[in-house]
């Protein structure tokens, strides 16, 4: 069993960056993919950036060349560095961690994967 605890989001103006952290808890996570979807209201909940095991990257092409994420296995923890927020990046932000990285950038269902409580990222002036 894996526990995640979101931190970081908050209010910021548009133009201002936001750091992300999931720290994973009860299990070693190092073999699985960990990322980050997001869903603002009326929307789906959809993938936007994600790191393989084996370090390989994916981003949303609405967060490309703005938002980039790292993993730290030793910390078990999963990060996203948010830069030039914009209003349409309001949303609330869940991490995600299981098996099946291309399975997680497509926003499939993966049986085994674990879900942060959320964390809302409010971009506004």
């Amino acid at each position: 069993q894996v526990q995640l605890v979101e931190s970081g989001g908050g209010l910021v103006q548009p133009g201002g960056s936001l750091r992300l952290s999931c720290a994973a808890s009860g299990s070693i996570v190092s073999g699985y993919a960990m990322g980050w979807y997001r869903q603002a209201p009326g929307n789906e909940r959809e993938p936007v950036a994600a790191v393989s095991a084996g370090g390989t990257t994916y981003y949303a092409d609405s967060v490309k060349g703005r938002f980039t994420i790292a993993r730290d296995n030793a910390k078990n923890t999963v990060y996203l560095q948010m830069n030039n927020l914009k209003p349409e990046d309001t949303a609330v932000y869940y991490c995600n961690v299981g098996p099946n990285f291309g399975g997680m950038i497509l926003g499939r269902e993966r049986p085994g994967a674990y879900w942060g409580q959320g964390t809302q990222v409010t971009v506004s002036s």
